[in-house]
């Protein structure tokens, strides 16, 4: 048996050395660009051998399913066995060389979340994007001449015994799991170090083949902790866990009376929801510098939020979360489709005491299902980049894609539409796009010139305005959008309306294409409710979320109006907290990706995968070890996706509905 695969395994030998050096190379490529392009706090050489370290560890992975592919094929044809085993090599590198692009584009490894989206939307962001680029067609190109010399020098000069080695290695680490060194002190460079390949193979395993298996850890398992003060899934009597299991009766407080002066007629409310606006970039304190001169300026006469979360890490989640504080299914709330239950929301318990809803985007509101999100949860009137009228200016265009008109338009054609004498009060929803990857402008020297201005009001060193050119296209387009929420705010405080209007403004979550320092980053968004009703203004250290906004708003006009709401709801928040000093009484879970449902947050505790981090008052955070509060984060996730898998089985929130 040994005789007849030593041929097999001696040709194996030099072409697993010559796969292994393609591997490298483009490692050190990846790490090289992205420690030019964008720095990192590890130096070269330790980087490059990490990064080469855990490319091996991912090839190992590999290695043993192609010998065994490789040797059930030679006996019957050892010429077709080669060339299906070049062309699984070849692809291989070439699904590498993807994702390390697809990475040192958005700074964010690909995971399972490409499953999420459907073929239009994938066409729409990568179309957006600019495409393929032609650095990675010339490294294609470069992988195929590299691969074909690197063949050719090692043929027939390596033992056939390195292949039993290498599988064996192989096979190890499969069965003990090792995937790799986790190094790094920011999120960034142990991205950056991970290696892409394995991460979207492991990631991919997990949707498909495992789903929700590990939740092994049953609710009655778990022991709340005495402090009542902790709202979460076990401080709630739920009415039907059977039949609705988010269904309980609703006690959110009424916390924002008290920063109010009544108004005999019912406020306009404005939702101002921002495209990547992260808290890192955003107001006093921002660690990345304050670039939102304007909404810093806001916030200093709102009730402003600097510790806010978004619920997830891209835009699918924003509309569920803030509007109807909804569970978010097994790919999040949107991706149900036509299988979206009714369920209550700001859009149609507002509609029933007279409100005209309305929705804003200078993109294609079908993008995620969100057109048919708001259709069912009631919205009057969808206005996105298909019903601008001539006389708008869209974003600049690459390769003949754009994700639609720039934030300039899209607010300015909001004021265009929107009458100042109507009949009832007015809800209007607005979403930005001019901070999306690829970040064009119509007028890009302008806040180029900006930009390089804002460093020097910072006071940034020469070594900080160095690495924040790397960004200076993310950090134009915010400067951009801010100036564009100014105009926005300056036009509308002429307007007769304006006296009696309440905005929001908050990002959907945090831009990841400029680097992050953790996890919890992505998810750290602020959170300004600015008003001329408001009787005084205020800060906030206490952590909400998304989940919490609309609880909060029906509870306090139901309190200024005596308008009687459903006391029977199905909001994951339990409304915003108004403590002005450092604390989180939440408990909830976060997505990342809309296969990413991995993140949990209690007290001041973040779980993330089997990780546990400790929030600080900036809410940074830094890995922790208490086995005791991993447990219970661990215990009350698992909970919350059991309870989850159950509604998903019959898609009912509401009974009768």
């Amino acid at each position: 048996m040994l005789k007849r695969s030593l041929p097999a395994l001696s040709w194996f030998s030099s072409t697993a050395i010559a796969w292994l050096g393609m591997i490298w190379l483009l490692a050190i490529a990846e790490v090289c660009y992205n420690k030019i392009a964008r720095g990192s706090e590890m130096s070269w050489f330790p980087a490059i051998g990490i990064a080469c370290l855990n490319a091996t560890v991912g090839w190992l992975r590999i290695i043993p399913w192609v010998i065994l592919l490789l040797l059930s094929i030679w006996p019957c044809s050892p010429r077709f066995a080669k060339t299906l085993t070049r062309t699984l090599i070849f692809l291989h590198l070439m699904a590498r060389l993807l994702l390390i692009t697809y990475f040192s584009t958005t700074l964010v490894p690909l995971g399972a979340d490409l499953f999420g989206y459907s073929w239009k939307d994938i066409q729409q962001t990568v179309g957006a994007a600019g495409g393929i680029p032609w650095p990675t067609i010339l490294l294609v190109i470069t992988a195929l001449a590299l691969q074909w010399t690197l063949l050719r020098i090692t043929r027939g000069k390596t033992p056939w015994i390195t292949t039993p080695i290498i599988a064996v290695i192989g096979i190890t680490l499969l069965c003990t799991g090792c995937s790799g060194i986790d190094k790094g002190h920011t999120q960034f460079t142990r991205d950056l170090l991970t290696d892409k390949f394995n991460f979207f193979a492991a990631s991919s395993w997990d949707h498909f083949y495992h789903g929700n298996e590990g939740t092994d850890i049953y609710a009655d398992s778990y022991i709340p902790d005495e402090d009542t003060t902790t709202h979460d899934i076990f401080t709630r009597h739920y009415l039907d866990e059977a039949s609705y299991p988010f269904l309980y009766k609703d006690s959110t407080r009424d916390v924002l009376t008290p920063f109010f002066a009544h108004s005999n007629t019912p406020p306009d409310i404005v939702l101002l929801i921002v495209e990547g606006l992260g808290r890192a970039f955003t107001n006093d304190r921002a660690y990345l510098g304050n670039f939102t001169p304007f909404l810093d300026s806001l916030s200093r006469k709102s009730l402003y939020w600097d510790n806010f979360l978004s619920t997830g890490g891209r835009t699918f989640a924003v509309l569920p979360s803030i509007l109807g504080s909804l569970p978010f299914g097994k790919n999040g709330f949107l991706a149900l489709g036509n299988d979206m239950p009714p369920h209550f929301s700001l859009v149609n318990l507002l509609k029933e005491k007279g409100y005209h809803a309305s929705f804003y985007y200078g993109g294609d509101a079908h993008f995620d299902n969100m057109a048919s999100f708001l259709h069912l949860t009631g919205i009057d009137e969808l206005n996105d980049g298909s019903t601008f009228p001539p006389g708008y200016t869209k974003i600049p265009s690459l390769n003949g894609f754009t994700w639609g008109y720039n934030d300039h338009e899209l607010l300015r054609r909001w004021l265009d539409s929107r009458p100042q004498d109507h009949a009832g009060p007015q809800l209007s929803i607005l979403l930005t796009v001019s901070t999306h990857s690829p970040f064009l402008l119509n007028d890009p020297q302008t806040y180029a010139q900006r930009f390089e201005s804002r460093m020097k009001q910072l006071g940034f060193t020469e070594d900080e305005i160095k690495d924040h050119r790397n960004y200076k296209d993310q950090y134009a387009s915010i400067l951009y959008t801010d100036q564009a929420i100014r105009d926005f705010f300056t036009a509308y405080a002429k307007r007769k309306d304006f006296g009696n209007t309440i905005f929001l403004v908050t990002g959907d979550h945090r831009m990841p294409e400029i680097p992050m320092r953790d996890k919890i980053d992505r998810f750290h968004v602020p959170l300004i409710i600015y008003s001329p009703l408001l009787s005084r203004h205020a800060q906030f250290s206490s952590v909400s979320s998304h989940f919490d906004i609309t609880p909060s708003i029906l509870a306090w006009l139901q309190h200024a109006y005596g308008w009687r709401f459903p006391h029977q709801v199905t909001w994951m928040g339990d409304g915003l907290d108004t403590a002005g000093a450092f604390r989180n009484i939440h408990s909830y879970p976060l997505m990342q990706t809309k296969t990413d449902l991995v993140d949990y947050i209690k007290g001041d505790s973040h779980l993330n995968n089997n990780t546990l981090f400790h929030m600080n008052p900036d809410l940074s955070e830094e890995a922790s070890t208490n086995n005791g509060i991993q447990q219970q984060l661990s215990s009350a996730m698992d909970a919350w996706r059991q309870r989850n898998e159950r509604w998903l089985q019959k898609k009912r929130l509401l009974p009768g509905r």
